[in-house]
């Protein structure tokens, strides 16, 4: 589907393309959502850009990602998608900013874009073109990153309670830790997507910063190029911190299960200890000796059994005493 958004009125209108003529000559940003073969040809005969394929979008090599081609500036990162569900993903978008129109391929509905054309909708800023929609959206995109960031600290911290809390009036323990290890792989997958994302985002804005007087960026516009590398930064530090910090609680958790796992073993090795005695006496006086004078006795079998059980207390209340139990 290709939507073109043209500036008019101080509003952002959008503008279905179905053929080469639909195309607006005003139009300052041609979006491309899952397009197929005919779509491409479409953009590469009214605007002349080559249209990168999904498996383009996804290389790792810088070159790939960041290049100039025939005066336009090719750039792809990767934006968080899902994040408020189980199964976040990474969604690869491509911004072609070509003269004074973006055009960006994509194959996913990430968030950032709804906030971009729901905010443009209601006021587009006096003179707004390609370069200064792909800033917005950059923006935009950096500050989505942080309010998962937030959001996630948040869900850690409430981790770092279940983990070090007592386990009283709690289900069984090992299915808590069971429940915190699933949360703390989640809240680990979503660190390490947001993480991927904004270094993506923050080679991007790199690229943008040293080719800005190329593209005649205005003092504002640098500007505002530094706040985002600044803002990149910072929040690549919050994020390495949370990754510590859940690995920390991984380590927590592991650490406790293995307690809970020692304890059942030292119950088993003390009722091994403890009914070693009475099972010594009842050997004993299970041996079929022909003189044996406690077997003639009428108290024999009272004394026998409470030989074992003063066997079986002793021990156990010794543990006691030396706190081993």
């Amino acid at each position: 589907m290709i939507t073109a958004y043209c500036v008019r009125d101080g509003l952002l209108a959008p503008v279905a393309v179905r053929t080469v003529d639909d195309m607006p000559d005003d139009a300052v940003w041609v979006d491309l959502f899952r397009p197929c073969e005919g779509e491409d040809r479409i953009i590469e005969q009214a605007l002349g850009l080559s249209v990168p394929t999904r498996e383009e979008m996804v290389e790792i090599e810088p070159s790939s990602r960041l290049r100039v081609e025939n005066g336009a500036r090719y750039m792809t990162g990767a934006i968080v998608c899902n994040s408020d569900g189980e199964r976040p993903s990474l969604a690869e978008i491509s911004f072609i900013l070509a003269g004074n129109r973006l055009t960006t391929v994509r194959y996913d509905e990430p968030t950032p874009f709804r906030l971009v054309v729901a905010k443009l909708d209601r006021a587009c800023p006096p003179g707004t073109r390609g370069d200064r929609l792909l800033l917005i959206m950059l923006d935009t995109i950096i500050d989505r990153a942080a309010d998962i960031i937030e959001r996630l600290s948040s869900d850690i911290d409430a981790v770092s309670r279940q983990v070090f809390e007592e386990a009283t009036d709690r289900p069984s323990d090992s299915r808590r830790f069971r429940t915190i290890l699933k949360l703390l792989g989640r809240r680990g997958d979503l660190a390490s997507k947001v993480r991927e994302s904004l270094v993506s985002m923050g080679r991007l804005v790199t690229f943008l910063s040293t080719e800005g007087e190329a593209q005649r960026f205005d003092k504002e516009q640098r500007a505002l190029l530094k706040s985002m590398q600044r803002d990149v930064g910072s929040l690549n530090d919050h994020v390495s911190y949370l990754g510590n910090k859940i690995t920390f609680l991984l380590d927590a958790t592991l650490g406790m299960v293995g307690i809970e796992q020692n304890n059942i073993i030292k119950i088993f090795a003390v009722l091994s200890v403890v009914l070693m005695p009475p099972t010594l006496i009842a050997s004993v006086y299970g041996m079929n000796f022909q003189h044996m004078p406690e077997l003639d006795e009428r108290w024999g079998y009272p004394l026998a059994l409470a030989g074992m059980l003063a066997a079986a207390v002793v021990p156990y209340l010794f543990f006691k005493w030396k706190r081993w139990l």
